[in-house]
């Protein structure tokens, strides 16, 4: 894959079209219950947030890479890009906020012209916990970004990095060829600096999806073979591996309709509901921020164009009080965040 979906005008790229298709089939025929009627026999609808603990701010769409997986659609060929305006908006929202964790997030938010400068205005509000997921291939890209490493360290960042897996050719399948060895690359330079060594607070986490129409194995389990394999093979050591579940958007969409894979995904991920898990996914603790400012209650709900339902929905109008006095906009999709032992940017939640 070289371009985004919507760059190649692929019908997915229109999250209506996505909509439809979550919305209707197998779900509309009373095959499978949706999202909402599920939740009602468990007591659990409307969903409504908890405390708020963490922000996530999407700086921007363009990455360097096209991953098969990614719910983004993010690429090169993607424009859009926090301008320096809105992310004055969101410093202003991260100085006040309750949250305790400031979570940047993209395509590769390393790309954003303005990226450095926001970490280091965020750096100064003093949150607890301040993620950038970064790519990792980001980091061997282009000569500008080599001192990454040395910039995240300085504002003690806590690096969240995806690795499909600890084996060549997984990883480059759904990531693109060459992508292992710069990831592992990446990996040695961030160790070499001193993230993801046993006893630093320069923290250095993982994260795996799966590489095809399957549920991800135990998390723990996971963790302990990432380690193993990086350990022996690459000499790389980091803290923990978070096991997130693909959700049926955007890319990963395309290939379960275009592998003929959708309805039995979407049986699997209704047959692995687990209700101990809604009470902590994402959006009950989260709000996503996107390149353009509007507010959603996650990530995932960012990509389908599913804005809070609150009197609040842009970070220039930003109340958490009226945020959190909302009901939070579910899909068929959620079913992902809730399979087996649940799923959020965290990894597992129950």
């Amino acid at each position: 894959m070289k371009k985004s979906l919507k760059a190649r005008n692929n019908d997915i790229a229109n999250t209506a079209r996505q909509m439809e298709i979550l919305s209707n089939g197998i779900f509309a025929s009373g095959e499978l219950p949706t999202f909402a009627e599920k939740i009602k026999k468990t007591h659990q609808f409307p969903l409504r947030p908890n405390k708020l603990e963490i922000l996530q701010i999407n700086l921007g769409y363009m990455c360097n890479q096209v991953c098969g997986h990614c719910h983004v659609d993010a690429g090169p060929d993607r424009k859009e890009i926090m301008t320096i305006d809105t992310m004055q908006l969101c410093l202003d929202v991260i100085k006040t906020t309750e949250a305790h964790t400031l979570d940047l997030t993209g395509g590769a938010p390393e790309m954003n012209p303005n990226f450095r400068w926001f970490v280091e205005e965020a750096s100064k509000a003093g949150i607890k916990d301040f993620i950038v997921r970064s790519n990792l291939t980001i980091i061997r890209a282009n000569k500008k970004y080599y001192d990454l490493p040395e910039f995240f360290k300085k504002h003690n960042v806590h690096v969240v990095s995806s690795m499909p897996h600890w084996t060549r050719g997984k990883t480059d399948k759904q990531r693109g060829n060459g992508v292992f060895d710069k990831s592992i690359k990446a990996l040695q330079e961030l160790n070499a600096v001193g993230y993801g060594l046993e006893g630093s607070d320069l923290k250095l986490d993982l994260v795996y999806n799966p590489s095809g129409a399957f549920l991800p194995g135990d998390q723990q389990a996971l963790e302990n073979d990432f380690k193993k394999a990086l350990k022996t093979e690459f000499h790389i050591d980091f803290h923990s591996l978070f096991a997130i579940t693909n959700l049926p958007i955007s890319r990963f969409l395309d290939y379960l309709i275009a592998s003929e894979n959708y309805e039995e995904y979407m049986v699997s991920l209704v047959e692995a509901y687990n209700p101990a898990a809604v009470t902590n996914v994402m959006c009950t603790n989260t709000i996503s921020v996107s390149w353009d400012g509007w507010l959603y209650d996650c990530d995932f709900n960012q990509m389908l164009n599913l804005k809070v339902a609150s009197t609040v929905k842009h970070i220039s109008d930003y109340n958490e009080a009226k945020l959190q006095d909302r009901n939070i906009i579910t899909n068929q999709h959620c079913y992902g965040c809730t399979a087996g032992a649940g799923s959020s940017c965290q990894g597992v939640v129950a």
